[in-house]
């Protein structure tokens, strides 16, 4: 276990402000700019040495150049992924005589699941259940008022609700999809748990002792500003993975070396 007070390293604390560009916008500039160099290569290429080169090795190498430069942006890690594997989906549906209703299908199906992930660049982070046994350490031994803010299909809450039958757990989704999932989910195994169809900012904070929130890095800021103003004295704010910038946490908890660390702010 490596537990750690407010005496964090540089390494903790992103200092970093907020990008110039929101990272779809990035994204979208990061692959036109990729195809448009591998399209010059090319024809400089096949005008220099009077050879053609294949259309898959066009994409392949768009796809190489993009998770580059998404790398080189400093962009998170599953940007880079996408941005590799984005070209070659697209050159194998086209290449594919593919109904035009799956496209719809897909489409629907990842608007219901990312609704709101341009808008507040919060994607879907399922939690490891290796974070479990520290969640209970941390909750005080008396009944409480738990939420999980972004808490996707709600496995987390649901199985903290299985052991601390006490207290009162909510989860908040804006996503529809994940929350009608969670919602069907606490109904069916009967647990006491509240899944709520809305964005964290629209709930007031003040009725809570704990906040845990698996947000991401853009979100952090007006989330403690929130906290800030609305939780009480003694109630705490847990963050998997993500720190708020400038405000040293007074716990970092890491019990295994291969999972995020939670980070712990006493209010």
């Amino acid at each position: 276990m490596n537990l750690r007070s407010k005496q964090t390293n540089e390494n903790d604390i992103s200092l970093a402000g907020k990008p110039l560009l929101p990272p779809a916008l990035q994204s979208l500039l990061i692959q036109i700019f990729s195809l448009l160099l591998c399209l010059v290569v090319a024809l400089v290429v096949g005008v220099s040495f009077k050879k053609n080169i294949p259309p898959i090795t066009i994409i392949f190498a768009q796809a190489i150049v993009a998770c580059c430069f998404s790398y080189w942006r400093k962009m998170d890690w599953w940007w880079w992924i996408i941005h590799f594997l984005f070209p070659l989906a697209v050159f194998v549906l086209l290449a594919f005589d593919i109904p035009r209703y799956y496209y719809l299908c897909g489409f629907i199906f990842l608007a219901l699941l990312f609704w709101s992930t341009f808008r507040t660049q919060v994607p879907y982070y399922p939690s490891k259940s290796s974070l479990l046994p520290t969640l209970f350490e941390l909750l005080p031994d008396r009944p409480v008022h738990f939420v999980d803010v972004g808490s996707g299909l709600g496995g987390l809450v649901l199985k903290l609700a299985q052991v601390r039958r006490d207290s009162f757990f909510y989860g908040v989704e804006i996503a529809p999809l994940p929350w009608f999932i969670s919602y069907l989910r606490a109904k069916f195994n009967r647990a006491k748990v509240e899944f709520l169809f809305c964005s964290y900012e629209r709930i007031d904070l003040n009725q809570f002792d704990v906040v845990f929130a698996y947000l991401s890095p853009a979100a952090m800021p007006s989330l403690w500003e929130k906290v800030r103003k609305e939780m009480t004295p003694g109630s705490l704010l847990l963050s998997y993975e993500f720190i708020v910038p400038n405000v040293a946490p007074d716990l970092c908890i890491n019990k295994n070396p291969n999972d995020p660390t939670l980070y712990v702010w006493r209010i």
